[in-house]
């Protein structure tokens, strides 16, 4: 059977987002639609994950930040977690050889603790295998909330002894999970949904916010290119007039 060729997607007129950050949505709905149960939909979304990483490298898209598992997603049915659990550890299993051959650099944001021990040790493994790597730095936000990143934060800083007089913007963001890396540029949520659902919610304080309705198992490299033209369209004032911000 002959191969599916690509659409030609010529991204050279435009500015490329160095940071790309995506609240991956709608995995339930897209199950749902199919009258699969519900982990079937997580399936399809990390096997969908490949493409956006794909695609983010051809683009070239320097960072990009996935939202896998939030804090509040322990109060999800039982058997779910238990599924998301597995698809993490398979995907880990099935593609860190090919990530890292690529050149993905993997980064953790959140916190292991209450992981499972074995899960947490392919964490571990894949980001030190990976950790030279520059050709893209995937981010995944796993056992991640925003607020909980911050908490964690003032109590390093307190740990630190941090004198108040000191504390900068700067120096708070040294100590989040996205420590040396710059704020996103684009957030995208799929699904059609409106909420920032607790995700970098200090870092996309100035990020341009991109809804599509498109459910994230049918995310592809085409939406992916039609989210950066609609980035090239936005003015960034960043709270400034458009003089003052050029």
């Amino acid at each position: 059977m002959a191969l599916r060729q690509q659409k030609s997607l010529d991204l050279s007129t435009y500015t490329i987002p160095r940071h790309v950050a995506i609240i991956m949505d709608g995995n339930g709905r897209w199950a749902r639609k199919r009258g699969l149960p519900r982990v079937a939909g997580h399936r399809a979304g990390a096997e969908n994950l490949r493409r956006i990483i794909n695609a983010c490298v051809e683009f070239g898209v320097d960072i990009l930040t996935i939202y896998a598992f939030s804090t509040e997603n322990w109060g999800r049915p039982e058997a779910e977690i238990r599924g998301l659990m597995r698809i993490f550890a398979r995907v880990l299993d099935q593609e860190l050889d090919d990530l890292h051959q690529q050149g993905v650099c993997l980064h953790h944001l959140g916190d292991l603790t209450g992981i499972a021990p074995n899960l947490q040790e392919k964490v571990r493994r894949a980001l030190q295998l990976t950790k030279d790597n520059k050709k893209l730095i995937l981010n995944v936000a796993f056992n991640y909330g925003g607020r909980a990143e911050i908490l964690h934060a003032v109590r390093q800083m307190l740990a630190d002894n941090i004198s108040p007089d000191d504390l900068t913007e700067a120096l708070f963001s040294y100590y989040l999970f996205t420590r040396d890396l710059p704020d996103p540029d684009i957030v995208i949520r799929t699904s059609g949904e409106l909420r920032i659902s607790n995700f970098l919610i200090w870092q996309a304080a100035y990020s341009e916010y991109y809804p599509t309705p498109a459910l994230w198992p049918d995310f592809g490299r085409e939406e992916l290119f039609e989210a950066i033209v609609a980035f090239n369209q936005r003015e960034r004032r960043f709270g400034l007039v458009p003089e003052e911000s050029q």
